[in-house]
């Protein structure tokens, strides 16, 4: 399913393990409870590191694409 709403999107691609999750991290942090990220990430890691930070943080991971060399991730804050 492509055409995902979101209401904010950060571009992470071409950075490197840890880089993409901090900067996740930090983006949530200044978001509203229910609002969708968009994540654009190069880095395969962000699979994994993703996964492990929300199940920590509570936030849900609505749907993962993949396109080409490009992750994107959907992100809702808790």
């Amino acid at each position: 399913m492509t055409g995902t709403a979101y209401d904010v999107f950060i571009d992470v691609k071409n950075l490197q393990c840890p880089l993409p999750l901090l900067k996740t991290r930090k983006t949530l942090v200044g978001m509203k409870s229910g609002q969708v990220l968009k994540v654009a990430a190069t880095d395969k890691t962000t699979r994994m590191s993703f996964a492990a930070y929300l199940k920590d943080s509570g936030d849900e991971l609505l749907k993962m694409e993949e396109h080409g060399e490009e992750i994107h991730h959907y992100i809702r804050k808790k």
